[in-house]
């Protein structure tokens, strides 16, 4: 699933979910790189 992740106030990344940790934060792959952090909340239909 591809999911987006900010890593920092300015900073977003959008890779495939490689898993989660326990404080609730994503892991997601780009490429061979691997990243870690809070995942952006979903767009609402309006």
């Amino acid at each position: 699933m591809l999911r987006t992740i900010c890593l920092g106030s300015c900073i977003s990344v959008q890779g495939i979910v490689v898993g989660k940790t326990k404080d609730g934060k994503l892991v997601v792959r780009v490429d061979d790189k691997t990243f870690v952090g809070w995942p952006v909340s979903e767009a609402r239909a309006a």
